[in-house]
């Protein structure tokens, strides 16, 4: 569904000047929004996750390992598809509190497409560069959007996500390298143009929640912070916007209606899009073709 006809839909959370604000600028920050009910059964949830991964000794589909981890301190950068590890996050990405708000900014009818959760451990070594999440799961519209949940709120040490306003109405970059490496990483020539005023740092309490745009450019530096920086990631679209490819974090959920009815017929929009590797023979995450670098 395109922005002209959510717009047509009375919002259910959001005001109608924030619903301009987030298709005007590509984000839009609610802070606080997560009520503390829910927190307190995240955290409880992630607190399992973590005491898991103990038994992990190197990144795998699941997990993927900051520097020092191990079974006496564990240290996590991200847990993939955490809606399959532990039923709490999937009861939290179909309660109201996420689904009406996904509405608002994709339309009535909802649809689940990933999720993931950013870990992020104190004095840690991986951030993520600059990049733009949607030719890494390409739709046929650009209606999905990701809500960033910040578990415990963030600082600007612990590397909070930074957002370029406005480059949702821009470009759409290549993810890959010079290598033909898909890195999900615009390269250093093609950002010539971002500047300083144009970067905004999304930073806040505990439950402070960010819509973003799934063309938007963003990025992230590394968590220097001791404390860790939990950010929960789902990715809704609408229920018309259908995806190209299979998806690089797979999940038996990817597809399943949230909210709302499924749809008979698809939305397009004819903007390209460039494609990203056969996920059907495997994913090569980002980590294996890059030393961790400043800047997710």
């Amino acid at each position: 569904m395109k922005p002209q006809d959510v717009l047509a839909h009375r919002a259910t959370v959001l005001s109608d000047e924030q619903r301009c604000a987030f298709f005007d600028q590509g984000f839009l920050v609610l802070p606080d929004y997560v009520p503390q009910a829910w927190l307190h059964r995240l955290r409880a949830a992630m607190a399992e996750l973590l005491d898991r991964s103990r038994a992990v000794t190197q990144s795998d589909s699941i997990y993927v390992l900051e520097e020092g981890h191990s079974r006496n301190t564990p240290r996590l950068h991200r847990v993939s598809s955490p809606q399959d590890q532990h039923a709490v996050f999937w009861e939290f990405f179909t309660d109201p509190v996420m689904t009406d708000l996904a509405a608002d900014v994709v339309g009535p009818d909802v649809k689940f497409h990933h999720a993931k959760l950013n870990v992020k451990s104190g004095k840690g070594s991986q951030g993520f560069g600059w990049h733009q999440d949607i030719p890494a799961w390409p739709h046929t519209d650009f209606s999905p959007v990701t809500i960033g949940v910040y578990i415990d709120g963030c600082t600007d040490q612990q590397g909070p996500l930074t957002v370029a306003e406005g480059s949702h109405a821009g470009p759409l970059f290549s993810m890959y390298d010079d290598s033909g490496n898909f890195v999900v990483k615009i390269r250093d020539k093609d950002l010539r143009w971002l500047t300083d005023d144009k970067v905004r740092t999304i930073t806040g309490g505990p439950g402070t929640t960010l819509l973003l745009n799934c063309r938007v450019v963003h990025g992230s530096s590394p968590n220097r912070a001791s404390a860790a920086r939990p950010l929960l990631l789902p990715v809704y679209s609408s229920a018309d916007s259908f995806a190209y490819t299979p998806s690089p974090i797979p999940s038996p959920h990817q597809g399943d209606i949230v909210r709302g009815q499924p749809a008979r017929f698809a939305s397009f929009d004819t903007r390209p899009v460039e494609m990203p590797p056969d996920w059907r023979f495997g994913y090569k995450p980002v980590w294996a073709h890059k030393k961790p670098t400043p800047a997710y």
